[in-house]
């Protein structure tokens, strides 16, 4: 039924749990927050405290049965009062002074009395009329018990005490009541107090209301109507000034249950019950559970878990917003079921949630944000190199890209920001600000890299070859020429690269640094270069000797006929040599004097004659030495006794080419000088006047000599055998033995051919003037002959 009575603690003590949950659920009391009363009713044992109840809130406790016997109610039963708002929940003790409990067992007296005061907002005392006044009352052990007990209270709420006076006599309740307060102060000021309450009056703890009702048996009608109109004050009770006004300390309806099972364990364990304490408790264990409750909604809400798994691949447009109202949703419905808990409690618990659910959240956020901080990125590299390809500045389009990326990397943090944490994002701006100064030192460190190269390049083209040709043909000109070609190339490449560093924001300091490195690198290039051809040294010195030696001035090879100064050209192309080993003997790039020409043209040409003998030993000491007076050992290329050494080689390695030369020259004039002795010629005229006689009275013989001597000079000239012997006799035999034979025969040949040609030519002479005269006698022209093609065969034919 609608009141749904249930036993909230059966006789024994023992509360019922299950029995209170099905009267909650029945009755909805959840539902109601802190807008419930709760009525008890104490009094005497068989007062009619279950009839008054019923009659006064529709209950249906049970009533003792006059007919059938006595019936007394036990432990303490718990109904909803029916028609009566708000909801109104009526407990029913069992009744004081009972037989069954004996007169020492007060025990769950005071403990019913206890739990009574402090879960009820009105208790009502059942009294009878004419205890009114009397010093042995049944109402005196009562009131005394609920005195005593208060003091074990600790309550910031006044209880409102409604005596209800029943079987009213005829005397007017004017003149009761007086009476019926003075009894009661006197039982309060009998009442042992603490020392903190010695003086505290009545009122501080009770409102007191006296109400009087006519006998139910005898009066019933009157009975009922007066019922009836007590029945109206109970309406609205909960508003200031009803009966329960008073709504410190009061728990929420949800969790009645288990703050009236707290209390009375409790009690049961003869403690004091501190009121506000217990409030607490109950706040602090409630709130706890709707916390929890919320937390484990929140993870199986499906709007977070989709939010969740969408972080996991990228960012979430409004993810902020979202997870906002999803966390909001939560902590309001929190709000809404804890809203009637202690506020202190309520609000602990509600922040201890949101904490909860913020670190849950967090990994998820801190995801996002790291989704945004690679996307900007990202997006800053991809930006970057198309400015960069674009041919905008380095420094300018940096710094645009980098505003740019971080713009739109505030904007997403200001999307994703949840409003209930207000965290940090500054440690992953920082980190991506970070990250961006890397990426542009790294690009300008590869951009700085490629231009220093590329001009490095171009220092290596526009150097090394010249350089090398330049010492190639060293002379007084070549480290003036280097130098001069040195500084142009080298203004050249710093303007450029100077021009190209404007671009890139540096300092000065780093920019001089790059320039002059670029410059020393310049300067390398030569030294090195230098130093390489210090080690063909030798073989360029060899190269020149052979050029000056084995050419002349027009640059065509010598013919050594015997005319040439062998001494004089080896002199100068040894002068030559020389001057090229002191020309790569050291670095000349500061146009500084030295004396090293000088000093190797004393000691190594000079040193052979006679008159300097002396001098020489001296010069000679000055290249027993590993560096150059007045020259850094560091430009030094080849020292005073490499130079030493290396012309000592040199002399070894081209002896052979003058001594060769020498040799021609000899040879030649020996081939060139062909005739006899003036002598031998004498002799030959004097004994050979008679074979000259000889030839004279024989003619024939002097036609045999003069074609003799037609075949020798023919011989002669086809063989080239003077030049045949120049390299030698033996050669010029074994060579001329080789090719005598086939020049004979090619010459008895060219007679042969020679020979028959003229025979050739005059028959064909003959033939073509019988052919003209035979035309001629048969009358016919030239121009008719050529005209007709029958007659022109003959001829053609002919020809």
């Amino acid at each position: 039924d609608a009141a749904c009575s249930t036993q909230l603690i059966d006789g024994d003590g023992t509360f019922n749990v299950t029995g209170v949950d099905h009267f909650i659920k029945e009755v909805k009391l959840e539902e109601c927050g802190l807008s419930y009363a709760v009525v008890s009713i104490m009094g005497p044992q068989s007062s009619g405290k279950s009839t008054l109840l019923n009659h006064l809130f529709g209950t249906n406790f049970r009533e003792m049965d006059a007919f059938r016997g006595r019936h007394t109610t036990k432990g303490i039963w718990i109904a909803r009062c029916a028609g009566i708002e708000p909801c109104t929940v009526v407990m029913d003790l069992e009744g004081t002074d009972g037989r069954e409990r004996g007169e020492d067992d007060t025990a769950f007296e005071k403990q019913s009395a206890l739990f009574a005061l402090a879960v009820s907002d009105i208790v009502l005392i059942n009294m009878w009329c004419h205890d009114i006044g009397r010093e042995q009352a049944a109402n005196k052990p009562l009131l005394q018990t609920v005195f005593q007990v208060m003091m074990r209270l600790f309550s910031p709420r006044k209880t409102t005490l409604m005596f209800v006076i029943r079987d009213k006599t005829r005397t007017p309740l004017k003149n009761l009541e007086p009476v019926l307060r003075e009894d009661i102060q006197k039982i309060w000021d009998s009442v042992p107090k603490p020392q903190a309450h010695k003086e505290t009056p009545l009122s501080d703890f009770f409102n007191v209301e006296v109400v009087a009702l006519s006998s139910y048996e005898e009066k019933e009608e009157q009975f009922k109507e007066q019922v009836y109109n007590l029945r109206q004050r109970f309406f609205q009770s909960v508003a200031p000034g009803g009966l329960a006004g008073d709504r410190r300390g009061v728990v929420p309806a949800n969790a009645f249950a288990f703050s009236a099972k707290q209390m009375w364990q409790v009690i049961k364990e003869n403690k004091d019950l501190d009121l506000p304490a217990h409030k607490v408790m109950v706040a602090t264990v409630r709130c706890e559970e709707i916390a929890n409750e919320k937390f484990a909604s929140f993870i199986a809400n499906e709007n977070w878990r989709e939010l969740e798994e969408a972080v996991q691949s990228g960012p979430v447009s409004g993810f902020g917003k979202k997870l906002s109202s999803i966390l909001q949703s939560c902590l309001s419905e929190y709000d809404t079921e804890a809203t009637y808990f202690e506020e202190g409690v309520r609000s602990s618990k509600k922040q201890q949630l949101q904490e909860k659910l913020l670190q849950l959240v967090q990994p998820t956020f801190q995801d996002l944000l790291g989704h945004l901080r690679s996307g900007a990125l990202e997006n800053f590299k991809d930006a970057f190199e198309k400015a960069l390809n674009a041919g905008e500045a380095f420094s300018s389009s940096a710094d645009s890209c980098a505003q740019s990326c971080m713009s739109k990397f505030d904007k997403g943090c200001e999307e994703a920001v949840i409003e209930q944490a207000k965290w940090d994002t500054s440690k992953t701006r920082e980190k991506l600000q970070r990250d961006i100064e890397a990426h542009i030192s790294s690009v300008r460190t590869e951009k700085l890299s490629e231009l220093t190269t590329l001009y490095q390049s171009k220092l290596n083209v526009a150097l090394s070859g010249p350089v090398e040709a330049l010492l190639d043909g060293a002379n007084d000109e070549t480290w003036p020429a280097i130098r001069k070609l040195l500084k142009r190339e080298a203004e050249l490449a710093v303007y450029g690269l100077s021009d190209a560093l404007s671009g890139f924001g540096m300092d000065k300091e780093t920019r001089n640094k790059m320039l002059t490195d670029l410059e020393n690198y310049a300067r390398g290039i030569v030294e090195t270069k230098a130093k390489e051809e210090a080690g063909r040294a030798l073989m360029r010195m060899k190269d020149r000797f052979a050029t000056i030696f084995s050419h002349d001035s027009d640059s065509m090879p010598r013919v050594w006929t015997g005319k040439e100064d062998i001494r004089e050209i080896t002199k100068m192309a040894r002068s030559a040599s020389l001057k090229l080993l002191s020309v790569m003997a050291v670095i000349r790039l500061d146009d500084e004097l030295d004396n090293i020409e000088k000093t190797l043209t004393l000691a190594l040409v000079n040193s052979t004659s006679n008159n300097a003998t002396n001098k020489s030993i001296s010069t000679i000491d000055s290249l027993a030495s590993s560096t150059w007076e007045q020259v850094a050992p560091e430009k030094t290329l080849i020292t005073p006794v490499q130079c030493k050494s290396l012309w000592r080689q040199f002399k070894n390695e081209t002896e052979y080419t003058v001594t060769q030369a020498i040799s021609a020259q000899e040879a030649n004039r020996r081939n060139n000088n062909w005739l006899p002795p003036p002598w031998a010629m004498l002799a030959l005229v004097v004994l050979g006047f008679n074979e000259f006689m000889t030839l004279l009275r024989n003619p024939l013989w002097l036609l045999v000599l003069f074609v003799g001597y037609l075949v020798s000079k023919a011989l002669w000239v086809q063989l080239n055998i003077s030049e045949e012997f120049r390299n030698g006799a033996l050669p010029g035999l074994l060579s001329l033995s080789t090719k005598f034979l086939p020049t004979v025969m090619n010459l008895l040949k060219k007679l042969a051919e020679e020979g028959q040609v003229p025979s050739t030519n005059t028959n064909l002479n003959s033939m073509n003037s019988s052919a003209q005269s035979e035309v001629t006698t048969n009358g016919e022209s030239s121009s008719s002959s050529s005209s007709s093609p029958v007659r022109s065969v003959p001829i053609d034919k002919s020809a």
